[in-house]
Protein backbone atom coordinates (compact mmCIF):
# COMPACT_ATOMS: atom_id res chain seq x y z
CA UNK A 1 0.00 0.00 0.00
CA UNK A 2 3.00 1.95 0.45
CA UNK A 3 4.44 1.71 -2.85
CA UNK A 4 0.63 2.58 -4.16
CA UNK A 5 0.85 6.13 -2.31
CA UNK A 6 3.87 6.59 -3.44
CA UNK A 7 3.17 6.14 -7.13
CA UNK A 8 0.24 8.59 -6.79
CA UNK A 9 2.06 11.09 -5.07
CA UNK A 10 5.13 11.13 -7.67
CA UNK A 11 2.59 11.63 -10.53
CA UNK A 12 1.43 14.77 -8.14
CA UNK A 13 5.16 15.90 -7.89
CA UNK A 14 5.66 15.23 -11.88
CA UNK A 15 2.88 17.23 -12.73
CA UNK A 16 3.30 20.22 -9.89
CA UNK A 17 7.44 20.37 -11.99
CA UNK A 18 6.06 19.90 -15.22
CA UNK A 19 2.96 22.62 -14.75
CA UNK A 20 3.81 24.41 -11.73
CA UNK A 21 7.44 25.03 -12.63
CA UNK A 22 6.70 25.85 -16.07
CA UNK A 23 3.94 28.21 -15.32
CA UNK A 24 5.52 30.14 -12.78
CA UNK A 25 9.54 29.64 -14.91
CA UNK A 26 7.58 31.91 -17.30
CA UNK A 27 6.20 34.23 -15.19
CA UNK A 28 10.13 34.75 -13.49
CA UNK A 29 10.89 35.44 -17.05
CA UNK A 30 8.29 37.55 -17.94
CA UNK A 31 8.41 39.69 -15.11
CA UNK A 32 12.05 39.47 -15.45
CA UNK A 33 12.35 40.90 -19.19
CA UNK A 34 9.55 43.74 -18.05
CA UNK A 35 11.15 44.99 -14.86
CA UNK A 36 8.36 44.30 -12.91
CA UNK A 37 8.46 44.96 -9.12
CA UNK A 38 7.04 41.56 -7.35
CA UNK A 39 5.37 43.37 -4.98
CA UNK A 40 3.26 45.41 -6.54
CA UNK A 41 2.26 42.84 -9.68
CA UNK A 42 -0.57 39.90 -8.35
CA UNK A 43 1.18 37.31 -10.70
CA UNK A 44 4.51 37.61 -9.99
CA UNK A 45 3.86 37.02 -6.24
CA UNK A 46 1.89 34.20 -7.46
CA UNK A 47 4.59 32.48 -9.24
CA UNK A 48 6.74 32.86 -6.45
CA UNK A 49 4.44 31.10 -4.33
CA UNK A 50 4.08 28.86 -6.97
CA UNK A 51 8.13 28.20 -6.63
CA UNK A 52 7.95 28.11 -2.94
CA UNK A 53 5.66 25.60 -3.23
CA UNK A 54 6.86 23.25 -5.75
CA UNK A 55 10.60 23.55 -3.99
CA UNK A 56 8.56 22.88 -0.37
CA UNK A 57 6.83 19.23 -2.29
CA UNK A 58 10.35 18.55 -3.97
CA UNK A 59 11.94 18.97 -0.86
CA UNK A 60 9.73 16.78 1.55
CA UNK A 61 10.22 14.41 -0.77
CA UNK A 62 13.50 13.44 -1.17
CA UNK A 63 13.96 13.84 2.60
CA UNK A 64 11.32 11.98 4.12
CA UNK A 65 10.89 8.58 3.83
CA UNK A 66 8.40 7.95 1.62
CA UNK A 67 8.42 5.10 -1.20
CA UNK A 68 10.50 5.41 -3.66
CA UNK A 69 8.46 5.75 -6.82
CA UNK A 70 7.54 8.71 -5.27
CA UNK A 71 10.71 9.95 -6.83
CA UNK A 72 10.94 6.93 -9.47
CA UNK A 73 8.06 8.61 -11.45
CA UNK A 74 9.05 12.10 -11.82
CA UNK A 75 12.83 11.28 -12.37
CA UNK A 76 12.25 8.94 -14.93
CA UNK A 77 9.14 11.49 -16.83
CA UNK A 78 11.93 14.07 -16.68
CA UNK A 79 14.98 12.31 -17.78
CA UNK A 80 12.97 10.57 -20.43
CA UNK A 81 11.99 14.09 -21.86
CA UNK A 82 15.37 15.33 -21.84
CA UNK A 83 16.88 12.00 -23.93
CA UNK A 84 13.81 12.83 -26.25
CA UNK A 85 15.05 16.04 -26.68
CA UNK A 86 18.55 15.50 -26.94
CA UNK A 87 18.00 12.98 -29.70
CA UNK A 88 15.27 15.41 -31.46
CA UNK A 89 14.76 18.74 -30.51
CA UNK A 90 10.75 19.42 -32.60
CA UNK A 91 9.60 15.76 -31.24
CA UNK A 92 10.56 17.15 -27.55
CA UNK A 93 8.97 20.17 -28.31
CA UNK A 94 6.18 18.65 -29.92
CA UNK A 95 5.22 17.20 -26.49
CA UNK A 96 4.29 20.77 -25.48
CA UNK A 97 0.30 21.44 -25.22
CA UNK A 98 -0.20 24.04 -28.21
CA UNK A 99 -2.99 24.80 -29.84
CA UNK A 100 -6.04 27.53 -30.12
CA UNK A 101 -8.00 25.15 -27.69
CA UNK A 102 -5.94 25.08 -24.96
CA UNK A 103 -6.15 27.12 -22.24
CA UNK A 104 -3.28 30.34 -22.23
CA UNK A 105 -2.14 29.48 -19.00
CA UNK A 106 -1.79 26.11 -19.96
CA UNK A 107 -0.01 27.43 -23.56
CA UNK A 108 2.42 29.57 -21.41
CA UNK A 109 3.17 26.73 -19.02
CA UNK A 110 4.22 24.63 -21.43
CA UNK A 111 6.71 27.53 -22.54
CA UNK A 112 8.08 27.61 -19.45
CA UNK A 113 8.73 23.61 -19.18
CA UNK A 114 10.02 23.81 -22.59
CA UNK A 115 12.25 26.75 -21.16
CA UNK A 116 13.32 24.62 -18.29
CA UNK A 117 13.97 21.77 -20.34
CA UNK A 118 16.73 23.57 -22.84
CA UNK A 119 18.17 25.38 -20.23
CA UNK A 120 19.12 21.45 -18.31
CA UNK A 121 17.21 21.77 -15.13
CA UNK A 122 14.79 19.01 -16.03
CA UNK A 123 17.99 16.61 -16.25
CA UNK A 124 19.46 17.92 -13.09
CA UNK A 125 16.36 17.70 -11.34
CA UNK A 126 15.45 14.36 -12.67
CA UNK A 127 19.24 12.85 -11.50
CA UNK A 128 18.74 14.74 -8.01
CA UNK A 129 15.17 12.68 -7.86
CA UNK A 130 16.54 9.07 -9.12
CA UNK A 131 19.59 8.89 -6.57
CA UNK A 132 16.78 8.31 -3.40
CA UNK A 133 15.67 5.21 -5.51
CA UNK A 134 18.96 4.13 -5.55
CA UNK A 135 19.32 3.68 -1.41
CA UNK A 136 18.22 0.81 -0.08
CA UNK A 137 16.55 1.95 3.23
CA UNK A 138 13.93 3.51 1.16
CA UNK A 139 12.35 0.23 -0.06
CA UNK A 140 12.19 -1.33 3.09
CA UNK A 141 9.57 -0.80 5.98
CA UNK A 142 10.08 1.07 8.90
CA UNK A 143 11.82 -0.82 11.49
CA UNK A 144 8.83 -1.42 14.13
CA UNK A 145 9.84 -1.66 18.22
CA UNK A 146 7.89 -5.27 18.95
CA UNK A 147 8.56 -4.49 22.81
CA UNK A 148 6.24 -0.65 22.82
CA UNK A 149 3.29 -2.95 21.20
CA UNK A 150 3.76 -5.85 23.37
CA UNK A 151 2.96 -3.53 26.40
CA UNK A 152 0.60 -2.00 24.69
CA UNK A 153 -1.46 -5.32 24.02
CA UNK A 154 -1.21 -6.11 27.88
CA UNK A 155 -2.90 -2.64 28.71
CA UNK A 156 0.10 -1.66 30.62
Amino acid sequence: MRHFFGLLLGVVVAAALLVGGGWASQEAVRGAVQNVDPVRDTRMLIALGVMVVVGLLLGLVLVTRVSPLSTFVPSMALLAWTVVYLLDVSRAASLVPTGPSVHAELLQAGRGALTLLSTGVYALLGIALFLPVLMPSRWSRPERDDEEEYEETLGY
